[in-house]
């Protein structure tokens, strides 16, 4: 069970549904995200869905967030297009999201009932990438003289 982390933004949701509603169109795009950097910037995305698969409207923010410069996102939150409300992230998303920002919130919920859960609590016993890294300085041949 996931325990709320702090207030729910309305803002983040509003922009995200925004997005839903004004740039989702067809089958290829159908969810939306938005995200706040902790300067307060909000970067927005949506998915690119393909027959061959295609990334999430998350994986997609992390990239457009990267691209302008937002390296520390703070909340995230994925809408579905004809009002479908807040979606939470997928398996794979979550993985990403917490190997990318381990101290993100997620804004997860039906309407009436939103929150915002640290995305750790949204994949517990999670596998954590940086933490199975080799460091540098170990792996460097040794030179014998």
């Amino acid at each position: 069970m996931t325990a709320p982390t702090d207030s729910v933004d309305h803002e983040l949701v509003q922009a995200a549904a925004h997005v839903a509603a004004t740039r989702c169109r067809g089958d290829n795009h159908t969810m939306a995200a938005a995200a706040r950097n902790r300067d307060g910037r909000i970067v927005t995305a949506v998915n690119a869905h393909h027959f061959t698969g295609g990334p999430c409207a998350e994986l997609v923010l992390i990239g457009t967030a990267a691209a302008q410069g937002a390296y520390d996102l703070d909340t995230i939150v994925a809408v579905g297009d004809r009002d479908r409300g807040v979606v939470p992230p997928c398996g794979r998303c979550r993985q990403a999201l917490l190997d990318y920002f381990p101290t993100l919130k997620v804004i997860v919920g039906a309407r009436d009932r939103l929150r915002t859960v640290a995305i750790g609590d949204l994949l517990p016993e999670s596998y954590v990438w940086a933490d199975h890294q080799l460091d540098a300085a170990e792996t460097a041949p040794t030179s014998q003289g």
